[in-house]
């Protein structure tokens, strides 16, 4: 599984009656970085911590999900919640989002688009400034959306900070493509790969010597640690 984290050390109560998915889903987001909590039913969600965001799938066994959504939202107005099911139908998603849910998933999904929808919920519902990255002489800043490198500011397109940012929220890890479709315009479509590849090798230009994003083939992009700049791009 791969994707980038929402920034922060983010609490996530994940509830989910399937062991096999909530392992894998649990095991995804802690090598992520963050604290994850599961929860098997509604029980044992109620008697969680608190969180900064629920994973909640509406099958569960000892309740109804639209039921245990309100519950949760009434307790935490400011929680996210994020309803993560295999009932995908219409009428479904509008229950959920009735009762309280920020967004809703339909099994299967990547943990890519997961993580990409847990940090537009976080966004909203917890909105707050976001501290410069510092990557050795890279300093980028998310709340005036600046770029420094080595003393010398570089002007970049909106799309173009939008992929350096994600890049740079996972600096040293491999960022999926299809992640970086999701931050870069929101949706995967036909000719996504051209536009996103032409994206970055301006970005690349832009950012100067040595060269700073990698590309691993057939798979995404890369922004390496500091102690790591300088290598080739393939």
């Amino acid at each position: 599984m791969h994707g980038s984290a929402p920034p922060g050390r983010t609490r996530v109560l994940v509830v989910e009656d399937d062991l096999g998915v909530a392992e894998a889903l649990v095991s995804g987001l802690r090598r992520l970085g963050l604290q994850v909590v599961p929860a098997h039913s509604a029980a044992e969600a109620l008697a969680a911590p608190p969180a900064d965001l629920v994973l909640l799938d509406l099958n569960l066994p000892d309740a109804k999900g639209v039921d245990l959504c309100r519950r949760l939202r009434a307790k935490a107005a400011d929680m996210g919640i994020i309803a993560v099911t295999c009932l995908g139908e219409t009428h479904h998603r509008i229950a959920g989002l009735h009762a309280g849910a920020d967004d809703y998933v339909v099994k299967p999904f990547s943990l890519a688009e997961l993580c990409a929808r847990m940090e537009a919920v976080l966004r909203r519902v917890r909105p707050r400034p976001e501290e410069p990255i510092v990557l050795g002489g890279l300093r980028i800043d998310p709340a005036a959306r600046a770029v420094i490198r080595d003393d010398r500011p570089i002007g970049l397109a909106p799309k173009e900070f939008d992929l350096l940012l994600c890049l740079a929220r996972a600096a040293g890890t491999v960022v999926p493509r299809k992640r970086l479709y999701l931050e870069g315009w929101d949706t995967i479509g036909q000719g996504m790969g051209r536009t996103l590849d032409v994206h970055i090798a301006t970005l690349r230009a832009k950012l100067g010597e040595p060269p700073l994003i990698e590309t691993v083939r057939s798979i995404g992009y890369r922004l390496p640690l500091p102690g790591d700049w300088g290598r080739p791009c393939p």
